[in-house]
């Protein structure tokens, strides 16, 4: 039985409280997420009868909402997401590299997060393919994994990009592998100019063209003048861009994607304690050195449902997406071309469907195989178990 708090009981004992409160200001989606978090895995959504093949033991199964912001529902997509991007694991270093918008632009962008997210993704990967494409740095063609994170440690809107990068990419002439240094991919500092340039003058854009909305208290953006001056300062900073060093071989590519493609805000690990008035959940406070770092934070119920649906994103928005060599049909054809270059046997080209993997959890009696007997729609309840001590006495009389 379940006995680790969840967001699900959060949202549960304090979410209609919370949708009272703010009717008229939550947006569809936000709703939507509510709603699917708060039913995903009740008998809401209906679900199935298991029974242990060995000695009968019987569980009831309610299914899941399969939400991308919830956190139950992600460990089976990651898995899923995972098995289909190992066989384009090419076998050379990976990089991961992070592109950060300032805090000034955030604020931006959480009034209009399709555009600037997606605006996000263009720049950053503009900037890579660009960079990596010049002579005077690697002169080839890299490809790109890109996850959108729109979230810090402690729940606030802190829009940020995770790429991961093959150490090395296809010469221009598509005659040779060019490999990167083994510790070394791309100058940061000359990332993030570029980048600066690229996201600024299509922001400005955007607010000439009248795609930008403004509410509340940066409703004064709407000028020109204001926006301009808004962003006159933060076209001065440097922007946090940063290359980790490479992955020890694909298999920690592997376990680093599984821990970041289908992340969401919080995990229910990160919880701590619930009172129906207050949420107390670790953080890590990264102006901190070492182990002061993991820190605990507490907000009340409704504030920590505000900072979760921070992160709820547009209908449609893709957070994960592809550049370069890893782009769309392309893909196919490049990781092929690759190979060949770096003298790498292809992955074998097995169209027989594997059988799908039980994750259903064993008997928890034997440790036998559970197998569904029956299934029931939503709302509804499964029949219940057989009364196998009625039978046995009747048998004994």
């Amino acid at each position: 039985m379940r006995a680790h708090l969840e967001v699900a009981d959060i949202f549960r004992a304090a979410g209609p409280g919370y949708r009272a409160a703010h009717a008229g200001h939550l947006g569809l989606q936000q709703l939507k997420v509510m709603s699917a978090i708060e039913h995903c895995r009740t008998a809401a959504l209906g679900g199935h009868v298991e029974a242990c093949a060995d000695c009968g033991q019987w569980r009831i199964a309610y299914n899941s909402c399969r939400n991308r912001h919830c956190p139950r529902c992600q460990g089976a997509a990651a898995r899923t997401w995972l098995a289909e991007r190992e066989a384009d694991l090419l076998p050379v270093g990976y990089f991961h590299v992070v592109f950060t918008l300032p805090a000034e632009v955030a604020d931006i962008a959480f009034y209009n997060k399709a555009l600037v997210y997606d605006l996000l993704f263009k720049a950053a990967s503009e900037t890579m393919l660009t960079i990596a494409a010049d002579p005077k740095h690697l002169g080839a063609r890299i490809g790109i994994t890109a996850v959108l994170h729109t979230w810090g440690s402690a729940l606030t809107h802190h829009p940020h990009v995770h790429m991961i990068v093959p150490g090395g990419g296809i010469a221009p002439d598509r005659s040779r592998w060019i490999s990167s240094r083994p510790a070394f991919l791309l100058p940061v500092r000359v990332l993030g100019k570029l980048f600066r340039r690229l996201f600024l003058t299509r922001l400005v854009a955007l607010h000439d063209t009248g795609r930008l909305a403004f509410f509340g208290s940066a409703a004064h953006l709407a000028d020109r003048r204001a926006f301009l001056r808004h962003l006159r300062l933060v076209g001065s900073k440097r922007w946090v861009v940063y290359a980790k060093p490479p992955f020890a071989g694909p298999e920690a590519v592997l376990a680093y994607l599984s821990r970041y493609t289908h992340r969401v805000a919080i995990s229910n690990r990160r919880l701590i304690a619930f009172n129906d008035t207050s949420v107390t959940f670790r953080y890590k406070d990264y102006r901190r050195p070492g182990a002061e770092r993991q820190q605990v934070m507490t907000l009340a119920a409704d504030e920590f449902i505000r900072r979760f649906l921070l992160h709820v994103l547009p209908r449609g928005f893709h957070r994960i997406r592809h550049y370069g060599l890893l782009a769309g049909s392309a893909r196919k054809d490049s990781l092929a071309l690759a190979r060949e270059l770096l003298n790498v046997a292809p992955p074998p080209d097995d169209d027989t469907p594997e059988e799908p993997t039980d994750v259903r959890p064993p008997c928890p009696c034997c440790g036998g195989r559970m197998v569904i007997i029956e299934t029931f729609e939503r709302w509804r309840q499964p029949r219940g178990p057989p009364d196998t001590t009625a039978t046995n006495r009747e048998k004994a009389s």
